[in-house]
């Protein structure tokens, strides 16, 4: 019988081929767009969902704009449960043009490299970072993008830190998994802070975050209040949270735009669902004649809103796989052309299992309202038909 229903599914989906081809073609583009719009909110969320939960993140209370004193660094360091702490400071540099962004930081490479075992770096790469005071670590998708390799001289003009800024690339690191984002320039913060100390001395000995290692993930609530708590009523008070939530952070300022794109992705699906109903709907009309005529031979009303159902089931499915498998290089192909804006941008099991879902919600929402009508058609008014 199971035999019987998936053939009988098959030649009814292909018997009106043009209908068949333009509706095949219409779920294939509504899964595949529910998946690149899935995986973009996905990439917006992939530094909070990478984050460690035994790094913390201390800030200025009021703003990221405003600096910390680096001697803070030796006081957060005696706080209980913390095992390490370091620094970095956002540069904002500009490379040859404006369009090509990326991130860069200004850090202590021996306080902070031990922070991150997710950049990955041979041993004699990282002694020559550490070693030169002029060095940079970059990461290899920055460096495929610009042509990048050891040695290589690259020269920033800064914006927040005036001037022209050279660094030689002593290392190129890899990311441990592809969640760790390989699109960094981390260098010297002593580098930055020495200029600064001659133009501006002012502004010198003071970082942007510092990153707090801490012993026991569990604890970074209490550990955190405690750190805030050393420099209450102080000129530059503080504000420590988790890495994930100080990500979240950054998220929070676009949550609008990420919500309307969720929404509109789910609105693809509704779309194509009632494309995929009406389709249906007109199949059934036309085969009313011979639904009476297999009720007229002895088939159950089940078993002939299970043919309906099972038509709606291939065209669906068999979009849907097409949809998912086209997913792929559409992600690769808008990943590379967008690395500065998304670093990490790949297709997520969830997203596949949310294709495969939604494809099996067309079809069977689809088939729902055609099955019931030709199971409840009167033998009598189908024959009728055929006169």
């Amino acid at each position: 019988m199971v035999f019987f229903l998936l053939k009988m599914a098959f030649k009814n989906a292909v018997r009106h081929r043009l209908r068949a081809m333009l509706t095949l073609s219409g779920i294939v583009v509504a899964i595949l767009a529910f998946g690149l719009l899935r995986t973009v909110v996905g990439a917006w969320y992939a530094g909070a969902d990478a984050a460690s939960d035994k790094r913390l993140i201390t800030r200025s209370s009021i703003s990221l704009v405003f600096s910390l004193p680096i001697a803070y660094g030796e006081r957060i360091r005696q706080v209980p449960g913390v095992s390490s702490v370091s620094w970095a400071n956002w540069f904002g540099g500009v490379y040859i043009e404006e369009k090509n962004f990326f991130p860069q930081f200004a850090v202590d490479p021996v306080t902070y490299l031990p922070l991150y075992p997710e950049f990955v770096l041979d041993e004699a790469s990282q002694k020559a970072f550490i070693r030169d005071r002029r060095g940079a670590m970059v990461g290899r998708k920055l460096a495929q993008r610009f042509g990048w390799k050891v040695g290589d001289v690259v020269t920033l003009r800064g914006t927040i830190f005036p001037g022209s800024w050279s660094f030689v690339v002593r290392g190129i690191y890899k990311g441990r998994n592809q969640s760790t984002d390989e699109n960094q320039f981390l260098f010297h913060w002593d580098y930055l802070n020495e200029k600064i100390r001659t133009v501006a001395p002012r502004y010198a000995d003071r970082t942007g975050v510092f990153v707090v290692g801490i012993q026991d993930g569990s604890a970074a609530a209490e550990i955190s209040q405690q750190v805030d708590a050393l420099f209450k009523n102080s000129l530059a008070e503080t504000l420590t949270e988790t890495e994930k939530a100080f990500q979240l952070g950054f998220v929070a300022m676009t949550e609008v735009i990420v919500q309307a794109i969720e929404i509109v992705s789910f609105v693809v699906i509704l779309i194509i669902m009632a494309v995929m109903a009406n389709t249906m709907a007109m199949s059934a009309r036309e085969r009313t004649a011979e639904y009476a005529t297999l009720k007229a031979l002895g088939f159950q009303p089940m078993s002939v809103g299970s043919l309906i159902f099972a038509e709606s089931m291939v065209l669906g499915l068999a979009g849907g796989a097409m949809g998912i498998v086209l997913t792929y290089p559409a992600v690769r192909a808008i990943g590379g052309a967008l690395d500065n804006i998304f670093p990490i941008f790949n297709v997520a099991d969830k997203t596949v299992w949310m294709q495969l879902g939604a494809s099996l919600v067309i079809g069977l929402s689809a088939a729902c309202v055609p099955s019931i009508r030709a199971m409840r058609v009167r033998i009598v008014d189908g024959l009728r038909a055929i006169a």
